[in-house]
């Protein structure tokens, strides 16, 4: 196999790459995702009545569920913690802060 050095120079500029602000947005939602599932976990979301009897399966599975109503909860704009989370990083990372 012949492989060749072409240039030199090396290349910085990915066409696919997430921007900065792309990556706060996601961080800043992640954090809302996480902060809605322990709230729904504090109350008790996802929580079968007893009379149901899930059992051990039910209870570890449980926690997928407030999960992913969470997850969806911020993809329907959430409780605005995450806009509010990526414009403070925004600031911050601009050096505003």
């Amino acid at each position: 196999m012949d492989i060749t050095a072409q240039s030199g120079a090396i290349h910085t500029d990915m066409p696919n790459a997430p921007s900065r602000d792309e990556k706060l947005r996601e961080a800043s939602e992640k954090l809302e995702s996480a902060f809605l599932a322990e709230m729904l976990k504090a109350a008790s979301f996802g929580k079968t009545p007893d009379a149901f009897g899930g059992g051990e399966g039910e209870d570890q599975f449980a926690s997928f569920l407030v999960q992913a109503q969470a997850d969806k909860m911020v993809e329907a704009g959430g409780i605005g913690l995450a806009e509010q989370l990526f414009e403070a990083l925004k600031e911050q990372d601009n050096g505003f802060v």
